[in-house]
């Protein structure tokens, strides 16, 4: 009964923490003149990728690695596969053209960067810090673009226009602190009643734990793209799984080594082809995500968890 009460408790600050969130970061947008785009691939991304980091973190300090690692690269495929394709599904999202040519090499490397560090199931001291260097280097890039217009940004919600950035900017904490308090919540239910059955660590981190702690991109990205902010949607997935390698496993191998005892080679070659397959059929499909796009993604999400499930992976 706790459990189920803890899973309650959760949606509801998701729920109320989404709005939050979406609607300071679209205003703040406006106000510093800077795109949805990169809101959603820096600020949102970091916020959203925190549970992340504290799962990572304290994961790693008490020696379980596969738990880190697994809740890392679980939510990178749970953010393409189920988080996207619920977001194309319920609403179409769309990309320029400019922005996926700029934005498509920093989010397919930053895949292959983590499937080339730990192919030999560990993360040392220098391989972290590179993957921190690598991640100001990817903020410097995002800040020091020149935008266009942020005319899209004109339909905001009224009851926050005209507010300063720093009421927008305690908005977006408050967002976040929701949502992150949400997702625990809903992690700590889910975990107690799987371990109840006996399930492994590995198997809990990249499937439950994953998907709990992509709670944050789920609901931001939804109610992003149902405000007409598609961008900022699909930036906020880039963004997240950038930070995600770079900041969450770059900053944790920094502090404590990973070392892997579980053959995890597998499932760093799905993330990786899960981004190339999502970067291909967005500049091949009129640069957009719509229903039957979304079906497919969730389609080889759950067939992804299936095979987990049934051992076969």
């Amino acid at each position: 009964m706790f459990d189920l009460a803890q899973i309650i408790i959760g949606l509801a600050l998701l729920f109320y923490g989404g709005n939050f969130l979406v609607t300071g970061s679209v205003r703040l947008a406006r106000i510093l003149e800077i795109s949805p785009f990169v809101i959603g691939a820096t600020v949102i991304a970091f916020g959203t990728s925190a549970p992340e980091l504290a799962v990572a973190l304290l994961a790693s300090l008490e020696g379980k690695s596969e738990l880190a690692m697994g809740n890392v690269i679980g939510s990178n495929i749970a953010n393409i596969g189920l988080v996207l394709g619920l977001t194309a599904l319920i609403t179409p999202i769309a990309i320029a053209p400019d922005r996926l040519k700029r934005e498509a090499p920093a989010f397919l490397l930053a895949a292959l960067l983590i499937l080339g560090i730990a192919w030999d199931l560990q993360i040392n001291h220098f391989e972290g810090l590179l993957m921190v260097s690598l991640l100001g280097l990817y903020l410097w890039r995002a800040f020091n673009h020149k935008e266009g217009s942020v005319e899209e940004l004109e339909d905001e919600v009224p009851l926050f226009a005209g507010r300063s950035s720093l009421y927008q900017t305690l908005l977006i904490i408050v967002g976040l602190v929701c949502l992150i308090g949400g997702a625990k919540l809903m992690v700590q239910g889910g975990v107690s009643i799987a371990r109840t059955f006996g399930i492994s660590e590995w198997f809990i981190g990249i499937t439950i734990v994953a998907i709990g702690t992509s709670l944050p991109e789920i609901v931001s990205s939804l109610i992003a793209a149902k405000r007409g902010h598609g961008e900022m949607a699909i930036g906020n997935i880039f963004g997240s799984n950038i930070f995600n390698i770079l900041m969450v496993l770059g900053l944790t191998a920094t502090i404590q080594p990973l070392n892997i005892q579980e053959p995890i080679q597998p499932d760093l070659i799905i993330s990786t082809a899960m981004t190339a397959f999502l970067l291909a059929i967005i500049a091949f499909g009129n640069h957009s995500l719509g229903k039957l796009k979304g079906i497919i993604l969730l389609a080889v999400y759950c067939a992804y968890i299936g095979l987990k499930a049934a051992g076969s992976l």
